[in-house]
């Protein structure tokens, strides 16, 4: 397969990158650093500098053009305020997936967030609710729209090992979930197409993978 990662230098994304290059799946990563470049290519992506917050359709449509899946990993990171939420973890997502329809790439997986459904009601720390509305907004946007979306709503990131089991439901207890076993929900939505439509909140427990998220399809 020939897979787009927006956000290619986060963690998840990394680490997703290396478990397709692993199997000769092909990764173009997008990054906005330079700098960034020589890591990609060391977990065996293509890497496309394009910073997402000032890039138009037609740019990120190019990039993405002929690829099987778009996975948005994107996001505007610890010490960012909340402006940034907006324009990166919902306006590079709705951009991504604009360019997605008009590339023809049906394919979109969404890196979103445990809690993304209620947004930031009820949430004091003003960028965290931020944050949350963002990340419901681009849900909302992608769930709109006629592609073949799949929404993965992780807990409490760590950088455990990952065990490859997993607890998956529209709605779980917050609890805690290595970035690697996200990493391998996404490579198995990748291969099951029949994940399309499936919005699931995913935390740490004893159900392999593939089966947790065979379970979740409506």
């Amino acid at each position: 397969m020939r897979i787009v990662i927006a956000g290619g230098h986060g963690k998840i994304a990394r680490l997703l990158t290396r478990q397709l290059a692993a199997r000769g799946d092909m990764v173009l990563g997008i990054i906005r650093n330079p700098d960034h470049v020589e890591d990609l290519q060391e977990d065996g992506a293509h890497p496309v500098v394009l910073d997402l917050e000032s890039a138009g359709v037609d740019d990120v449509a190019t990039v993405v053009n002929g690829a099987d899946a778009v996975v948005f990993a994107a996001g505007a990171g610890p010490g960012s305020g909340a402006a940034r939420k907006d324009t990166v973890d919902r306006g590079a997502a709705v951009l991504l997936a604009d360019a997605a329809e008009a590339a023809g790439v049906r394919r979109y997986l969404m890196v979103s967030s445990m809690g993304a459904a209620q947004g930031g009601a009820g949430i004091e720390d003003e960028v965290f609710a931020a944050y949350q509305d963002a990340k419901k907004a681009a849900d909302e946007d992608l769930m709109s729209r006629d592609l073949d979306w799949t929404i993965i709503r992780p807990g409490v990131l760590t950088d455990d090992p990952g065990t490859g089991r997993v607890r998956m439901a529209p709605e779980v207890s917050r609890a805690e979930i290595p970035r690697e076993d996200v990493a391998g929900v996404l490579c198995a939505a990748l291969d099951d197409p029949a994940s399309a439509g499936v919005v699931t909140e995913v935390v740490s427990g004893d159900q392999p993978v593939a089966e947790a998220l065979a379970a979740q399809r409506s």
